[in-house]
């Protein structure tokens, strides 16, 4: 049976239960009309049914290979994810000042639950870039924003999270990753993390990780873990 995108359900669900036209009286959202919002998720379904849920078998016969320390991706992923940058989708709730479509929430939710019906192990890839998006717009140093948002958010490189390690999983105030400062504003960040889903592919240009650790003087647990952005690639002041 063919995967048939819920928009109908969803449209249903905007007007007559979570009542969206509240959402567009708030200034930010003003332009997320309801009339926008039914185009982008049609726009979306269409993508789902026709570009993402064809990739789901591909998983399961083609999977992820590691190749001379090389990561390969399933057959049609990085054409997939293509799709989904190009589209915008990895930013629907991005910041406009870095390139974002700046929409509710409430959209993006439902635009990802319907990618990842569609495929979700490709769909985990623009999730995770998503959280990282909106860790460095609330935490981020305005440096750092200038530097990695405008291509998170474009989706030219992918964003993961490093919490586990093998002996802190629930209880992650047990990690032993440890950042030592360099002196110049950076840190040498030492430890192993396990479990990063998405932690590398092959078809974005850098993966940056937020990696979890502690600073010599963090205090035990939770209190004192400290959250550091390590590219797979550092870039300059250009990028």
């Amino acid at each position: 049976m063919p995967f048939r995108a819920p928009v109908s359900e969803y449209q249903f669900l905007f007007e007559n239960v979570v009542d969206y036209s509240v959402l567009t009286t708030v200034e930010k959202f003003e332009h997320a009309t309801s009339d926008i919002v039914d185009a982008i998720l049609t726009e979306a379904g269409r993508l789902c049914e026709d570009v993402i849920a064809p990739l789901q078998r591909n998983g399961d016969t083609d999977p992820a290979r590691l190749e001379n320390g090389v990561v390969r991706t399933s057959k049609g992923f990085a054409d997939g994810y293509r799709a989904i940058a190009e589209g915008g989708w990895v930013s629907t709730s991005a910041s406009p000042e870095f390139g974002g479509m700046g929409l509710p929430l409430t959209v993006t939710t439902a635009v990802n639950e319907m990618m990842a019906a569609a495929c979700l192990s490709l769909q985990l890839n623009p999730l995770m870039t998503q959280g990282q998006i909106e860790a460095l717009e609330h935490h981020a140093s305005d440096e750092i924003k200038a530097l990695y948002l405008p291509k998170l958010i474009s989706g030219e490189w992918s964003g993961t999270m490093n919490l586990t390690e093998p002996q802190a999983g629930s209880d992650v105030g047990a990690l032993r990753s440890k950042a030592e400062p360099n002196g110049d504003g950076t840190y040498a960040i030492t430890g192993q993390k396990i479990y990063i889903s998405w932690g590398d592919n092959d078809f974005t240009g850098n993966v940056c990780h937020l990696v979890l650790a502690r600073l010599p003087d963090g205090v035990a647990g939770t209190k004192g873990i400290s959250l550091f952005i390590v590219p797979k690639y550092i870039p300059d002041e250009n990028g």
